[in-house]
């Protein structure tokens, strides 16, 4: 049975290092409250976006089972795209659902890099030249998310279960609160719950960092099929990039990065949005104006650009206990490598062959999650920096560093293969019968 409420504490000891990061007022645990109404799990993961299904499905591959929260009513059907290079690819592999998606969305034979300024054209890359056995697609977040989704079993996912507080831990597990007042006690808690996380607060994590980034980014509808090469197109100006890549026969995605001191005020009007976006790039290439111009108002959005650097020694760690971070609950990153997602994916694969050993023998998790967090710490931290300085780069506004960025840096210096040896990562298959490392 459940431990009574008043074994458990409130929160997890406090981090030595965590007064570099924002303080928030945690809830503390009734003494008179009762978890005896609480519903007994072994694992519940937060959040069902890709960190989360990813996990759920490579946990089950492995023989463990998890139910899923998810605080909308629904899987979250808005979004515009994302780009998935090989070692991305690798882990859909591996969880069972890369051919389905495979089917549906192009493959990107290349690159191609000009100037704002007339669209000159400064670079332009073979991946099968540069990068052989590179494997980038773009793919509908909406199409992935219900496509890993449709490989769990019925009930899986627990929709309209927002969560309202990490209510405590204890020999028995860590309490959950929903805000509908239902309780769950589960031995293992994985936090999914994106950039924003609760759990990461809860933690003592800091609040992401802003970068002084904002992107509008956008998914063009093609009805009639759109008229694009398969590359990736990046366009470059001083302070503002821009870029553009066919999704699937009638899909394009395109985004615009712009430098801002601050995030300003937040809109969700479509219509306003692509107004700001093309306004930005206003004289730019036709083809980009062209693709901005066929997206429908509801398939644009406008977000910051955030981080957080896991510095050694001054974040916390990534478990407490039972409770671990996944993917951007843990180490959100910029978009600079096209990397979040992938390693959101990559986490799933490696906490699973961790966890599930443990989880299976009945032993104590809090080693295989330790070990979770060796592994993959050593690969976010260099991949988060990495993103951020890559952006800060080209987005300067100088006029003599952008004329040396096109002039000098891509046409002579950039090599595409070094420069994508980070997705050179290689996940492994989830083999049931194949012991934690």
């Amino acid at each position: 049975a459940p431990a009574p409420l008043t074994t458990f504490v409130s929160s997890p000891a406090h981090h030595p290092c965590s007064y570099s990061y924002h303080r928030r007022r945690r809830g503390a645990v009734s003494a008179s409250s009762s978890s005896s109404s609480a519903k007994a799990e072994d694992v519940v993961i937060v959040g069902a976006g890709i960190a989360g299904l990813a996990t759920a499905l490579s946990l089950r591959r492995l023989g463990v089972s998890a139910i899923v929260l998810e605080q909308g009513p629904s899987l979250r059907a808005g979004g515009t795209s994302l780009t998935l290079f090989k070692n991305g690819w690798r882990v859909l592999d591996s969880i069972g659902v890369a051919d389905e998606l495979r089917a549906k969305y192009l493959r990107v034979q290349g690159m191609r890099m000009r100037s704002s300024a007339g669209g000159r054209d400064l670079r332009e890359f073979s991946f099968e030249e540069e990068a052989p056995g590179q494997e980038v697609r773009a793919v509908e977040r909406g199409a992935l998310l219900a496509t890993m989704a449709s490989k769990l079993p019925p009930g899986a996912i627990s929709f309209s279960s927002k969560l309202k507080s990490v209510a405590g831990q204890g020999p028995d597990g860590t309490l959950l609160e929903l805000q509908d007042g239902r309780q769950l006690l589960s031995k293992v808690v994985l936090g999914c719950d994106g950039v924003n996380s609760p759990i990461a607060r809860w933690m003592g994590f800091s609040e992401p960092r802003y970068v002084g980034h904002m992107a509008f980014r956008g998914l063009a509808d093609y009805a009639g099929g759109q008229p694009f090469e398969s590359k990736v197109n990046y366009i470059y100006g001083r302070g503002v990039r821009a870029g553009f890549v066919p999704v699937s026969p009638t899909k394009v995605y395109w985004f615009i990065c712009f430098n801002s001191e601050t995030p300003g005020r937040k809109t969700t009007d479509g219509a306003a949005l692509k107004r700001e976006a093309l306004e930005l790039v206003r004289g730019w290439p036709d083809d980009l104006v062209a693709v901005m111009r066929s997206t429908p108002d509801d398939a644009v959005v406008k977000t910051p650009l955030v981080d957080r650097w896991l510095w050694p020694g001054l974040a916390p760690p990534a478990s407490r206990g039972g409770v671990v971070l996944v993917g951007d609950a843990w180490h959100p990153m910029t978009p600079n490598l096209g990397q979040g997602a992938c390693c959101a994916l990559e986490d799933a694969v490696v906490l699973a062959r961790h966890l599930a050993p443990a989880v299976l023998a009945g032993d104590d998790v809090g080693e295989a999650l330790r070990r979770y967090e060796s592994e993959r710490w050593g690969r976010v931290f260099p991949l988060t920096a990495r993103a951020g300085l890559v952006g800060a780069l080209v987005q300067w506004g100088n006029p003599v560093v952008c004329a040396a960025r096109d002039g000098v840096v891509i046409p002579r210096l950039v090599r595409l293969g070094p420069f994508l040896e980070h997705t050179n990562f290689e996940c492994g298959l989830l083999d049931p019968a194949a012991p934690s490392a």
